[in-house]
């Protein structure tokens, strides 16, 4: 009990420290950099975190997620989780606060198909996830260079790999590994498909840098890598000479936008595939207690953070109290897998 209360307590004063400090985030870039808790994005809201003017209503180039239901890419299959990669893209800073979490958790699930991709050695990380600790030569900065570039190494890797599909997650996401089984099992893997939820409620425009100087309007839908995304092997490959290597840095100048905008670009201008949004997808950018408590089990991913200056966590009683388990990933991971050894005690309900 000592040891689970310390354990707690500290993840507490990380998570709280970093919620308090990230408050103050919007007076300017020298008080981010003191802000190591959580993400820098994380206290924007959705229409903030991109600078891009949305489509107009009416503008001829509107596209509608609506009009690709999701029953027309249903199938039958038996896939099992050695078919699914899955990319957690992290950095050194977060190392204790946030992948120790995920490794005590939802990654203790998926040892064997998750590969973490960070910008500096660990040997503790080295040490828990052997040769699935990626440790890339990208900067730690925030910028959209620095996370193409890790989301640069993430596809690649999955295209080295066998597996059917993949995953891209961030550290302060919770994974369902059943619930995402579920959901790519209503898919075949012969379709082009990317799923995933979209931070804004419409499709952005950018302007794409053309030769000599000119440029011009795109629009898309993309998932935003807070929640996390799916894409299938086939349509992976479509991808691969705007997302392969260095060409996926090159790509992402081309509408200067982050690593998930990009993907979305590629994927909808570049290759003529589509989002198909799903609800079933979180991140911090929206209120996670709206989400019951009795649905928390059937959701793919969660998150934690602020949203709207407030802490953002989901709803849940028990087995940990929130000054114990502030992100509340631990109680979440005690209901899905009741006999895990730290857990306060077995068959617990909800």
């Amino acid at each position: 009990m000592g040891r689970r209360l310390i354990h707690g307590l500290s993840g507490a004063a990380v998570f709280l420290v970093g919620v308090a400090l990230l408050s103050l985030q919007h007076r300017g870039a020298q008080e981010r950099a003191l802000h190591p808790g959580l993400r820098e994005r994380v206290s924007e809201k959705p229409e903030q975190r991109i600078k891009v003017s949305p489509e107009r209503g009416g503008d001829r180039g509107q596209k509608d997620l609506r009009v690709h239901p999701l029953e027309g890419y249903r199938t039958e299959g038996s896939l099992t989780l050695g078919d699914v990669f899955i990319a957690v893209k992290t950095t050194k800073r977060f190392h204790q606060s946030r992948m120790e979490l995920l490794l005590d958790t939802w990654i203790s699930q998926a040892r064997e198909q998750t590969y973490i991709f960070t910008d500096e050695e660990d040997d503790v990380l080295k040490r828990r996830m052997g040769d699935h600790a990626i440790f890339t030569n990208c900067s730690a900065e925030h910028s959209h260079l620095a996370l193409s570039c890790k989301m640069a190494a993430e596809f690649d890797a999955f295209l080295a790999s066998s597996q059917s599909w993949f995953c891209h997650l961030d550290d302060d996401n919770y994974l369902n590994p059943r619930a995402l089984l579920k959901l790519l099992s209503s898919y075949s893997v012969t379709w082009d498909v990317y799923l995933g939820k979209p931070s804004l409620n419409r499709p952005i425009r950018a302007s794409e840098i053309l030769p000599n100087n000119e440029t011009k309007s795109v629009s898309f839908w993309f998932a935003t890598g807070g929640a996390g995304f799916c894409i299938s092997r086939k349509l992976a490959r479509k991808m691969v000479p705007w997302a392969s290597g260095r060409n996926f840095l090159s790509t992402s100048e081309l509408i200067r936008l982050p690593d998930d905008c990009t993907v979305g670009y590629i994927i909808e201008c570049k290759v003529g595939g589509h989002l198909l949004p799903n609800t079933l997808f979180h991140s911090h950018l929206e209120n996670l207690q709206l989400i019951p408590p009795s649905q928390l089990t059937q959701q793919v991913t969660l998150s934690y953070g602020v949203f709207e200056n407030k802490l953002n966590v989901i709803e849940l009683s028990g087995p940990f109290s929130p000054r114990e388990d502030p992100s509340r990933f631990r109680s979440l991971h005690c209901h899905l897998y009741p006999d895990t050894s730290w857990c306060l005690q077995p068959g617990v309900g909800w």
